[in-house]
C-alpha cells in the first residue's frame, strides 16, 4: 500500500447496524477498517456492540430472534462524532446506526456515502408474515430510496444490484471489492489435506443458506465429516434432521480465529446459499488455500479474478455431483485449485483496499 497517501486532514465515520463478528457485513467493515488505519489517518466506525457503550436498546427481530435490532447510544455516538469530526459519513445499512449516520450527515452538511450490502427485502419474504413483510418492506424501500437519492455515491458488491440502486434513485454508484481479516493474511499457510475427510459450511442456520442440501450430501457421503459452524432460527430443524448421520457436527459461532482453524482442518468450504450478495466466508476459505463450492447466483462469482477458481453449482440439485468432481481430482489438481484460489484472494484484497484508499481520498477534497 501506498503509504504516501496518508493524510491527516482525512476524517471518515462508518456507520453500521451490524456486530462486527456477527455476519458479513459487520465483518466487512471491522476487516476494512483494520487495514485501512494504517492509510488514512481518523477512522471510525458507530456500530452495535457486545457491550452498552454504544447500545441503547435491543429487539429480537420478527421471525428470528437471534438477530437483534440495536437502537444506538446517540449521547455516545455525538460525543465520539464531535471528536472525530468528519468530512465523510458512510452508512452501510439501513437501521437506526445508519440512520443516525444519514440524519448527521444531512444537518451538517458533509459528504455522505451509502453501501448495500443485503437484500433486507429479499430475507422478508423467507422469515417474516405477510403483514409484517408489509410493514418492513415500507420501512425498507423509505430508507433505501432515501439514501441512494441524497448520497454522493452508493457503493454496491456485483453488477446484480445496479438496477435495483436506480430503481431506489441512486445516480452516481461504484462496485467495490471486499477486504479479508488481516491474521487470515499473516497465519502461516497449511497445505490442504491429502485426503477429502472433512468438508465445512460457516454462516447462519437460516434458510436462505439451503443447508438441507449439505445434510443431503452428508447421506450420500457417509466417509466424509461435515462440520455446520453457525447458529440461527434453523438449528433445532436441522440437528433432528441429521440426528442419524453419524458424520455430521454442528459447532455453534466460532470466534474467528477457531474459525480460519476449522478451515485450515478442512479439505473444501461449501455455500450454497440462495441469497448472498457477495459470500464472505467463501472468500475467506480462498484466502487460506481451500477449494469452495459456491451457488452460481452469489455475488462473488461475479469477479473474474475469484470466480475461475471457484466450483460453481450451477443449481441446487449439483451439490452432490460438484462434491464428486473435487473428490475425482488427484491431489496435484487439488493443490493447484488451491494456489490458485489463496493467490487470487490476496490479490483482490489488495486491489479492494486501494479501491477504498483512492475513493477516499478523493472524496475528501
Amino acid at each position: 500500500m501506498n503509504s504516501n497517501h496518508k493524510e491527516s486532514t482525512t476524517s471518515v465515520a462508518f456507520f453500521s447496524d451490524s456486530l462486527p463478528e456477527r455476519n458479513g457485513t459487520g465483518a466487512y467493515y471491522f476487516d476494512l477498517l483494520d487495514s485501512l488505519k494504517s492509510e488514512i489517518s481518523n477512522i471510525e466506525i458507530f456500530q452495535p456492540t457486545r457491550c452498552i457503550r454504544l447500545n441503547f436498546l435491543s429487539i429480537p427481530m420478527p421471525g428470528d430472534p437471534s438477530q437483534k435490532l440495536i437502537t444506538p447510544n446517540l449521547f455516545r455516538i455525538y460525543k465520539g462524532l464531535k471528536k472525530l469530526k468528519p468530512k465523510i459519513i458512510i452508512s452501510v445499512t439501513p437501521g437506526p446506526f445508519g440512520l443516525v449516520g444519514y440524519l448527521y450527515a444531512k444537518t451538517h452538511k458533509l459528504k455522505f456515502i451509502t453501501a448495500f450490502h443485503t437484500n433486507f427485502e429479499q430475507l422478508t419474504k423467507i422469515y417474516w408474515n405477510p403483514v409484517t413483510r408489509s410493514f418492513a418492506n415500507l420501512y425498507l424501500r423509505s430508507i433505501n430510496k432515501l439514501f441512494c437519492q441524497n448520497s454522493q455515491l452508493t457503493l454496491i458488491h456485483n453488477s446484480g444490484l445496479i438496477q435495483e440502486m436506480e430503481s431506489l434513485g441512486s445516480k452516481n454508484h461504484k462496485i467495490i471489492g471486499t477486504p479479508l481479516p488481516r491474521f487470515y493474511l499473516e497465519k502461516p499457510l497449511k497445505p490442504p489435506p491429502k485426503s477429502i475427510k472433512q468438508i465445512c459450511f460457516a454462516g447462519r442456520l437460516a434458510a436462505e443458506k439451503n443447508i438441507d442440501l449439505i445434510i443431503q450430501a452428508a447421506e450420500h457421503f457417509s466417509e466424509i465429516k461435515f462440520v455446520i459452524i453457525g447458529d440461527g432460527p434453523l438449528r433445532n430443524k436441522l440437528r433432528k434432521q441429521a440426528s442419524k448421520l453419524s458424520n455430521v457436527q454442528f459447532m455453534t459461532w466460532l470466534n474467528r480465529e477457531e474459525l480460519v482453524n476449522m478451515v485450515d482442518l478442512s479439505s473444501a468450504l461449501l455455500l450454497p446459499s440462495k441469497i448472498e450478495t457477495f459470500g464472505s466466508v467463501a472468500f475467506e476459505a480462498m484466502a487460506r488455500g481451500r477449494p469452495v463450492i459456491v451457488s452460481k447466483n452469489a455475488g462473488i462469482n461475479e469477479w473474474d479474478t475469484l470466480s475461475k477458481n471457484i466450483l460453481q453449482l450451477e443449481h441446487e440439485g449439483e451439490l452432490i455431483k460438484t462434491i464428486q468432481t473435487l473428490i475425482a481430482m488427484n491431489y496435484e489438481e487439488r493443490i493447484h485449485l488451491s494456489n490458485n484460489a489463496y493467490s487470487s484472494a490476496r490479490e483482490f484484497h489488495a486491489n479492494t483496499i486501494q479501491q477504498w484508499i483512492d475513493l477516499l481520498l478523493k472524496e475528501s477534497v
